[in-house]
This record gives C-alpha cells, sequence and structure tokens, in this order.
C-alpha cells in the first residue's frame, strides 16, 4: 500500500485528508491511503519517514512549510525561490524532495480576475503561504507590498499604519493570515475596509467558511471576492502528479 499524507499542527479540520479520499474512491484507486501527520514540532518529522511504511509523498501546512526545509535533501527551483515547501516527495531510493504547489494553485485561480488595473497588491501576514504569493505575484508582473503586525524585514505596514488610501491603492488584497478560519469566524484582518472598491480583489486563502467575514466586507463594497477552495484543489492535482504514483 502506498501512503501518502498531510504534515502540519492541529490539522484534524483538513481539506487534503477529505479531497483524496473523494478521489481515490472516484477513480478507483484503492492502492494508496492519505492520512493526517499530526506533529506537535518539527523535529518530530524524521520519525513519521521512518516509521510509515510505503510513504510516497506528503503535503505541508501551516506551521511548516519553511520549518521542514532543513530536513530535505534536495530543494526544487521554485520552491528554493519562494523559501516554502507544501509538497514532498519520496524517491525511490529514500531522498526527500521538496516543492511548492501553492503558487500554481493561487496563480491559475486569480488570473481569470486580473484586468489592466490590477497593478498594486497587498499580503496580509509573512507566513509561508504568503512567500509563493508574492512569487507568483512576481511572475505577473504584480507589485505587492506586505502587512504585518510588526514592522520588519520586507513589511511595508502594519495594520495600525495602513490608510484607506492605501487600500484604495492596492487593488488585489490577499488574506494569508489564518484570521476568520472557522470556528473564529468573526475574524478578520484589521484593515480600513472602507478603501475598498468594486475595483478590488480580495483574496482569502481560507476555505472554510467558504466566505470569510475579510470577503463579507468587500462584497459589501462591490469587490470581487475568492476563497481558498480552487487555490487548494489545483494544487492539491498538482502535488498529485508530483508523487507520480503509479
Amino acid at each position: 500500500m502506498n501512503k501518502l499524507g498531510l504534515l502540519g499542527k492541529d490539522i484534524s479540520y483538513s481539506f487534503s485528508r477529505t479531497y483524496f479520499k473523494k478521489k481515490f474512491e472516484d477513480e478507483g484507486i484503492d492502492d494508496v491511503s492519505y492520512e493526517n501527520f499530526d506533529i506537535e514540532n518539527i523535529n518530530l518529522f524524521p520519525s513519521i519517514i521512518k516509521n510509515t511504511k510505503g510513504i510516497k509523498g506528503l503535503n505541508v501546512t501551516i506551521p511548516y512549510k519553511e520549518q521542514v526545509i532543513p530536513f530535505l535533501d534536495k530543494i526544487n527551483k521554485k520552491a528554493k525561490a519562494i523559501g516554502a515547501v507544501n509538497t514532498i516527495r519520496i524517491t525511490k531510493k529514500g531522498k526527500l524532495v521538496g516543492y511548492n504547489t501553492d503558487c500554481y494553485g493561487f496563480k491559475n485561480t486569480l488570473k481569470p480576475f486580473v484586468k489592466p488595473h490590477h497593478k498594486k497588491a497587498l499580503i496580509l501576514g509573512t507566513g509561508g503561504a504568503s512567500k509563493a504569493i508574492a512569487y507568483s505575484l512576481d511572475e505577473m508582473g504584480i507589485k505587492y507590498k506586505y502587512v504585518s503586525r510588526t514592522l520588519k524585514d520586507g513589511v511595508s505596514f502594519t495594520y495600525d499604519a495602513l490608510t484607506e488610501k492605501d487600500v484604495k491603492e492596492h487593488e488585489i488584497i490577499v488574506n494569508c493570515t489564518p484570521l476568520g478560519t472557522f470556528p473564529n469566524i468573526e475574524d478578520c484582518p484589521n484593515i480600513p475596509y472602507a478603501g475598498i472598491s468594486k475595483n478590488h480583489i480580495l483574496f482569502d486563502l481560507i476555505y472554510n467558511p467558504s466566505e470569510t467575514k475579510f470577503l463579507q466586507q468587500g462584497k459589501q463594497n462591490k469587490a470581487t471576492i475568492i476563497n481558498g477552495l480552487n487555490m487548494l484543489r489545483l494544487q492539491a492535482e498538482k502535488s498529485w502528479s508530483i508523487w507520480d504514483i503509479k
């Protein structure tokens, strides 16, 4: 039996396990299983590889997309440039190779909605996922700035300092924070939503709930809103092709 799984922390809600279980049922794939590897800290990762018979690949989620990198034997060029890994392939020789499929999922979800006036973006949050978003925006020729709670390298705005004018000027806003994820559905990033107009795209990497408070605020101001579900589907399929299980 070939084994795949998701590496993360507090991931009982996981999209991936449900997605792949259904995929295997629908496509009659009966020699592959997908399970959650929910670990307290990244130092437990090698024991998963060592003790899981037939393991061929993993997805990686919060908070390990960056922390897992030192444990890998090789990193794909794109994942290295991004600085975050969300897919690991285990080769026949037992080598661990890291990839990033978040950028593929994000870019192909956003692309159909982008118009010529979408020249500048705000990325809310600075975790592993935000790096893939920044890389994708670069590829699309869209300038971006990071927003975080504290000013640090590469961060242009803190939430407190972000003005309505700043929001007006950046017509794509991507939420890469976990704020608003079920069950804390009343939470949302603290930005001046009054600056959002019908010209805006609000993209939330969260998929549960399907309409976060962040997206609801955008909808009220007639913005185009996109949740994280299609991005997850696309990156899951991309992971499946990387694992290349025959």
